[in-house]
Parts: C-alpha cells; sequence; structure tokens
C-alpha cells in the first residue's frame, strides 16, 4: 500500500489481485448477491486508490480495506432501504414452491440428493447471517469466513474486543434459533 500510496500503479494491480476474492467473499456473505458483490468490490478498490495518500500504517492493511468494505456495504444497504428490489440472484434460486431457478449444477458434486441438501443448507445460513443486525453480520463474516481475530474486527467495527465478542455470541445464539430452532 506504500507503494500505491508513492503512485506505484503495478503495486495497485498487485493488492487487487492479492485481496479482490477476499473483499468479494465478505461483501457476497453480507449481501448475497454475487454481481452486487463483484460491483462493489470494484468501488472498494476505487476508494482505496482515491485514498492512497491518507493511507498511514497506523495498523494492518487488511484492517483498513476491511473498514473501506464494512463501510462499503452500510452505503448498499442504505441504498437498499431506499430503492427495494429484486436482485439477479434472487430470480435464479429455486422458489418457496421448489421450482428450479436459472442455476446450473456444480458438477464437482457427485450426488445430486447431496448436493440438493448442501445447496439448500448453504441458502438457509445465507438468509441467516443476511437477517442478522449489521454489526452483528460483519462481525461473522469476519470472524468465521476471513478469519480476522478479535483485534481487527474490533478496529473495523470500531469497538470494543468485548464488544466484538458479545456480538459474535448473540450471533451464534440467534443462528443457532434460526437454522435449528433451539434457543
Amino acid at each position: 500500500m506504500l507503494r500505491v500510496k508513492a503512485g506505484d500503479e503495478e503495486a495497485l494491480r498487485e493488492l487487487i489481485e492479492r485481496h479482490q476474492r477476499a473483499v468479494i467473499g465478505v461483501i457476497y456473505r453480507a449481501i448475497g448477491d454475487a454481481w452486487e458483490a463483484e460491483d462493489i468490490a470494484q468501488r472498494v478498490f476505487i476508494q482505496v486508490f482515491r485514498s492512497a495518500r491518507r493511507y498511514k500504517p497506523t495498523a494492518k492493511f487488511t484492517t483498513w480495506l476491511y473498514t473501506i468494505t464494512h463501510n462499503a456495504i452500510r452505503n448498499e444497504y442504505r441504498r437498499r432501504s431506499r430503492h427495494a428490489a429484486e436482485s439477479f440472484e434472487a430470480l435464479t434460486q429455486p422458489s418457496e414452491t421448489g421450482e428450479p431457478g436459472a442455476q446450473l449444477a456444480d458438477s464437482r458434486v457427485m450426488d445430486p440428493s447431496q448436493q440438493v441438501v448442501e445447496r439448500e443448507l448453504q441458502a438457509k445460513i445465507q438468509t441467516a447471517i443476511q437477517l442478522l443486525p449489521e454489526a452483528q453480520r460483519t462481525a461473522v463474516i469476519l470472524c468465521r469466513f476471513e478469519g480476522l481475530p478479535y483485534e481487527e474486527i474490533a478496529e473495523v467495527l470500531d469497538c470494543t474486543v468485548s464488544a466484538v465478542k458479545s456480538l459474535l455470541h448473540r450471533a451464534r445464539e440467534t443462528l443457532k434459533e434460526k437454522l435449528y430452532g433451539c434457543y
């Protein structure tokens, strides 16, 4: 990032190549729309470029990057609340009646029945995560899917480590209730 700050365009390309999958993954898990996740990730890296001159290496680069990502996700939630629209992903998912959407089969899975069970489970998990309050959802995504330590999550969310632990505990309890029907 210091090379990007100095105006090195090749360093920016390297930075994007190195971190774009993680950023897209975080965004996708937060909003559940692959197309939108890629668009928002592009906006994240544009913001990284625009903020390069102000970058100060006081924390890990990834902490700074996930903070920008978190803010982009929050902006997307605000935009969606103002302009509610059905996403392309929602249109291609199987309907409540079980009618298939436009999804392609995952050729890596041999057993079709296991594939259906796995897809349903992943959809339930994704939906349950999306229904969590914003801070809990972000904490879960950064902890579980990105493997960030509590300290970094606290920096991204601008809270204490004990608050992160509390957010994760409440999120786990809510997810257990929604996924397994237990308290």
